[in-house]
């Protein structure tokens, strides 16, 4: 086999130590090959990549081994070319397994070009990355306390959410002050009713005639402060998120012209795909990479299967929540091929068609430089 790279290392990381192997091509044809494990901490890593530059080591792979792989690209990024790689495409054959092993053999198919480089966004990008997905874990947090007031709104038999639509408006906020504060009085608290609740002021008093306790009050009064806290903190994680997304502010623009994406789902497919859309062949290996593009399993002429694999969870689900506001679009082209696609394939599918869509288009707009015109409402000739 030819070999692809004169000099190269293969990194197996942990942890606490990371096993490097450095891999020589000789002027014979023997391969040359020394290993040595180093510590994670900084000042291990500064030795790694010092050790590396006197062996005349340029490019270097590794696995994507959960997140203790990001300090050793964070520092030496700027010194090697590296590589990223998925773990299930460098399995070895069975057989005795170690470190030392897997770090040389990560090493051998680096430098015969075999390895299949994953997706590792630059700074600016990686650094709006964690701002998207800590925001989301925290709108997910907001939404299981809201679950837990419900419950204990229930526990009390207060019925609230059966005349509110929203519990947690303004009226709902404000009556549930009050049962805090130990008002009872079904009447009393229908009063605090704003806007189009005071039309239901009869159903209310009956729905908020309940028993509630003190220990209710206590959970009220501590899932309440537990929400605002987690408001608060996505409110801070928006305003950053907003600042860190100005250098990509066109990007953004653009994305948003599309039906169904919003201004949080712009800044989500940003942080994750980047913008600059090079890093992908074409619309079809960015599909491939997010989950979204049908798998091919064919055999005997026969099609077996088209799951999608998984993919960035993060991005997929940005992208079917967006798929979801533009299928209720009247009069959009991502509407009318979802209502065509739920007939044929069933409504789960047909989002995931329309997310596909989606993304599909993102990349366009973004490679391009334009803004989404809509296949049922061209522009019209001036």
């Amino acid at each position: 086999m030819d070999i692809f790279r004169d000099r190269c290392a293969g990194f197996d990381v942990h942890k606490k130590t990371v096993v490097v192997c450095v891999r020589c091509a000789l002027p014979g044809g023997e391969v040359e090959t020394e290993t040595r494990t180093f510590g994670t901490m900084t000042g291990d890593l500064l030795e790694l990549a010092d050790w590396l530059k006197r062996r005349g080591v340029r490019h270097a792979a590794m696995e994507s081994t959960g997140v203790y792989w990001k300090p050793i690209w964070h520092i030496l990024e700027s010194s090697l070319e590296l590589v990223l790689v998925n773990a299930a495409h460098i399995k070895q054959a069975p057989g005795r397994k170690t470190d030392v092993k897997d770090a040389e053999w990560i090493a051998q198919i680096h430098q015969y070009g075999l390895l299949k480089p994953s997706f590792v966004p630059p700074p600016p990008i990686r650094d709006l990355r964690d701002l998207t997905r800590q925001r989301a874990q925290l709108a997910a947090d907001k939404a299981s306390v809201i679950n837990r007031i419900h419950k204990t709104l229930e526990d009390a038999n207060i019925k609230l959410s059966g005349v509110a639509t929203d519990i947690l408006g303004v009226s709902g906020r404000a009556m549930i002050a009050r049962m805090i504060r130990g008002e009872s009085d079904p009447e009393r608290l229908a009063d605090e009713a704003r806007g189009s609740l005071r039309k239901k002021v009869i159903p209310l008093r009956r729905a908020l005639d309940g028993r509630v306790t003190d220990h209710h009050r206590f959970l009220l009064e501590m899932l309440m402060d537990q929400l605002r806290q987690l408001e608060e903190l996505i409110e801070r994680y928006t305003a950053r998120i907003e600042e860190c997304m100005r250098p990509f502010s066109e990007a953004e623009d653009r994305l948003m012209t599309i039906p169904g994406v919003g201004r949080q789902a712009a800044e989500v497919i940003v942080a994750e795909i980047g913008a600059d859309m090079t890093q992908f062949k074409t619309s079809g290996h960015l599909a491939a990479w997010a989950g979204l593009r049908p798998g091919n399993n064919t055999s005997a002429d026969k099609r077996k299967g088209g799951k999608t694999t998984k993919g960035s969870r993060w991005l997929r689900t940005t992208l079917v929540q967006a798929a979801w506001a533009a299928s209720h679009t009247k009069s959009s082209f991502l509407g009318a091929s979802y209502r065509r696609w739920a007939k044929r394939l069933g409504k789960k599918k047909a989002l995931i068609a329309v997310a596909h869509k989606i993304l599909v288009l993102a990349y366009v707009l973004i490679k391009n430089e334009v803004e989404y015109v809509d296949r049922l409402h061209p522009p019209q000739a001036a």
